[in-house]
């Protein structure tokens, strides 16, 4: 009985250690620090006052769970380029890098070349464009992030099967004169199609989803401003599965990339809904994994915290974050309604209250008032003189500064902090992902929960 028990010990051990992770799926929610993801579940929770807490997103009910710290190798603040590469390729760089070492001499090899070689079908997708840092990272190797026209053609030399986002930022080059890199990328074989539908029926072996030509080709815009037309990620996630699923496996990389621009302007209500928007995305790969359930491998993560974000305060522990969910617009549309006409300090107060669901309190109505005179032109009169406003941006983003905390969020800073980054995992190899690791470590792990060797 003993041997016989020894026996079936050895079998199961055998059994588990043959498991491999074999359809990968890594979601980067980029800026997503500790706050946001506490912000979005307050957001979430909020129209059970009575509950706070109760709000859950898909990733946080994931049973493996810990954090990453994300410094480069040039600064304790990282940016995109350097925590892409950290998580693409296992090494460090300096800020601003893709794909190479700090000196711009050696070209990494990123966890999607890796699996590429192993048979492995790849897509990248992105809520920005298809040539910014953080998807960049995974096929490009350049000297800087802001090398747009190579990045793009890195991306038509991948052999990549799939890739997704908003479009592309210079196909013609810096000064507009270099050839077409569409040319390039529709030479080495790929599809570009335009529209969801396009992209459902096409039946093209490596395919480019990019936004319609009308529309900005930087980014998709806010999920608060989207059009019931516009792209989510989580639509273009289940395309991206449709056309990758294969016998042999895939590799998917998610990011969120515009929680990271809304935290930049401060805009937490417009943050918020990015985030449900990438949780969104992570039950699409969810659902696969129910199907598959000892081969498929789900991690989420950041590249880093932006806006250095705290959730309430105990000096105003009364703070409602039902504040969020009355907003109506980003920042997007408010600086659009500053640069567009002339406006009175009485109609701005109107069109915030309308707009962004809050109340102008005494203390606010100085801080307003200040940034409206010191901004507008000709100096007004009366709260009822039209006048044009200069630095819209920068107002837009004071603006949307004290309405996020009057809802909860309150930010530091307009720029990335160094401090550590949430880390959630589900599925085969996710307890490689357990407690603190660098952001380095993570294509190493999923290397090995895919059973290919890391050198």
């Amino acid at each position: 009985m003993k041997r016989i028990f020894m026996f079936a010990i050895f079998a199961l051990s055998a059994t588990l250690a043959g498991a491999q992770a074999k359809y990968i799926f890594l979601f980067i929610g980029d800026g997503m620090g500790f706050g946001a993801v506490t912000l979005t579940e307050n957001y979430l929770s909020a129209p059970k006052a009575d509950k706070p807490g109760s709000g859950t997103l898909t990733f946080s009910t994931f049973p493996v769970s810990g954090f990453a710290t994300t410094y480069s190798a040039s600064s304790w603040v990282t940016c995109s380029a350097a925590s892409g590469t950290a998580f693409a390729c296992g090494s460090k760089t300096r800020n601003g890098r893709i794909g190479v070492n700090e000196d711009a001499t050696e070209n990494f090899t990123s966890i999607a070349c890796r699996l590429k070689e192993k048979g492995y079908k790849v897509g990248i997708t992105t809520s920005v464009s298809i040539d910014h840092a953080t998807p960049a990272a995974f096929y490009a190797h350049q000297a800087s992030r802001s090398m747009y026209y190579e990045i793009a053609q890195d991306l038509a030399k991948s052999g990549f099967d799939f890739f997704s986002g908003a479009g592309l930022v210079n196909p013609l080059g810096k000064d507009k004169q270099q050839e077409n890199v569409f040319n390039l990328i529709e030479k080495n074989g790929y599809t570009v199609v335009r529209s969801l539908a396009d992209c459902k029926s096409s039946a093209a072996p490596k395919l480019l989803l990019l936004q319609p030509e009308g529309k900005p080709q930087t980014a998709y815009p806010y999920v608060i401003d989207k059009s019931s037309d516009d792209y989510t990620l989580a639509n273009t996630t289940t395309l991206a599965v449709e056309k990758l699923h294969n016998g042999k496996g895939f590799f998917l990389m998610v990011e969120g990339g515009k929680i990271d621009w809304a935290s930049h302007d401060n805009d937490a209500g417009s943050m918020v809904r990015e985030v449900v928007d990438l949780s969104d995305a992570v039950s699409v790969a969810l659902e696969f994994y129910r199907k598959y359930p000892k081969q498929t491998l789900i991690v989420v993560t950041a590249d880093h915290e932006t806006g250095g974000l705290g959730v309430g305060s105990g000096e105003n522990s009364g703070v409602s974050v039902l504040g969020l969910t009355r907003q109506k617009v980003s920042v997007d549309k408010l600086t659009r309604r500053l640069e567009e006409a002339p406006i009175s300090y009485s109609e701005l107060k109107a069109w915030l209250t309308e707009n962004l669901g809050i109340t102008i309190s005494y203390d606010d109505e100085a801080t307003l008032r200040n940034l409206f005179a010191q901004n507008a032109t000709p100096k007004p009169a009366s709260n009822d003189t039209p006048c044009k406003l200069k630095n819209t941006g920068a107002v837009g983003k004071s603006i949307m500064r004290m309405a996020s905390a009057k809802s909860g969020g309150s930010y530091n800073t307009f720029d990335h902090t160094g401090t550590m980054v949430p880390v959630y995992a589900i599925g085969e190899g996710s307890e490689l992902f357990r407690g603190k690791i660098d952001n380095t470590d993570i294509p190493k792990k999923i290397a090995k929960a895919a059973k290919i060797e890391w050198k």
